[in-house]
């Protein structure tokens, strides 16, 4: 539907939905691939988006590896947010710095880009854009630590967890104990304000008490699961621009049909995800978007 679209609103469109803002980071840092798009990134898009918003404060996505996880939570959303407002603080974390580095530098590409500086006025202050810590010239920044950093002094409006954890690290009691204790003991106090300031994390399940499991026994959060295979049926409804969307998938369907054909083996399909169809060929400024818009 993109090619439908004049220049003037496909920056319109990147600017208001993040699901297509995600899909432009994915094309320009995997050049040479085709996106497979699949509806579990429209789900995870809305309810991002609902963080920014300030209508969701804690967040925990479940979906198993090779999911676009990390792109959408820790390299395309800091990016959108900063763009929205280049004044807020994001701290990204993951399991290993050299990770976190590798997540931030993508973030940092995709806000230098010219594509991104044509929809968004924010800028990176010239002299503070290390990987570890961009900062823009409103003072905004995105910070990259790992599971058991040091965080004195520093604060965050956003606090987003990509995989605390390795998996392996998962099956001892004693690094589960660490990163739950880091959790609560530094990563918990760095909230800006404990009432508004937000909490997302993203990562397989490993263990009963693995992080998430640890947050879940402290507080409310909303959970977002997508096992490999639905282990029940299950239906997803989310606010797009375009209006209301409802997703369903049967129990025993793979979460990404035709990705990986392992999944065809694995199971017996009993029939598609449904899902009420975009509308085709409407415009920025028609319909739903135009009420978006109005609202922004």
């Amino acid at each position: 539907m993109f090619e439908n679209l004049t220049p003037a609103e496909y920056q319109v469109l990147l600017r208001q939905d993040f699901v297509s803002f995600a899909v432009r980071c994915f094309q320009d840092l995997n050049p040479q691939a085709e996106l497979a798009m699949n509806w579990h990134i429209e789900v995870i898009a809305a309810k991002l988006t609902a963080v920014r918003e300030g209508k969701i404060r804690r967040l925990i996505i479940n979906l198993p590896p090779r999911h676009l996880k990390s792109l959408m939570a820790s390299i395309a959303f800091p990016a959108w947010c900063l763009g929205h407002d280049p004044s807020a603080q994001i701290l990204s974390v993951s399991y290993a710095q050299d990770l976190a580095d590798k997540l931030a530098r993508d973030c940092r590409s995709i806000m230098m880009s010219p594509w991104y500086r044509r929809i968004f006025p924010t800028r990176l202050a010239p002299h503070r854009q290390a990987v570890q810590e961009f900062i823009t010239t409103r003072q905004g920044y995105r910070l990259a630590t790992s599971t058991g950093g040091v965080l004195t002094g520093r604060g965050a409006d956003i606090i987003l967890i990509d995989d605390p954890l390795k998996p392996e690290e998962a099956l001892s009691d004693a690094q589960r104990q660490a990163a739950n204790d880091w959790y609560d003991h530094t990563l918990y106090s760095r909230q800006n304000d404990k009432r508004r300031s937000a909490i997302v994390m993203i990562m397989q399940r490993l263990q009963e008490d693995d992080p998430v499991g640890h947050v879940l026994a402290q507080e409310p959060w909303e959970v977002l699961s997508f096992p490999a295979i639905a282990e029940a049926d299950e239906m997803h409804e989310i606010e797009t621009i375009w209006g209301p969307r409802c997703f369903r998938r049967r129990q025993g369907e793979a979460l990404h049909l035709g990705r990986d054909p392992a999944d065809h083996r694995r199971i017996q399909l009993r029939r598609p995800v449904s899902a009420i169809p975009r509308p085709v060929g409407r415009r920025p400024g028609q319909g739903g978007l135009v009420q978006a818009l109005s609202r922004g």
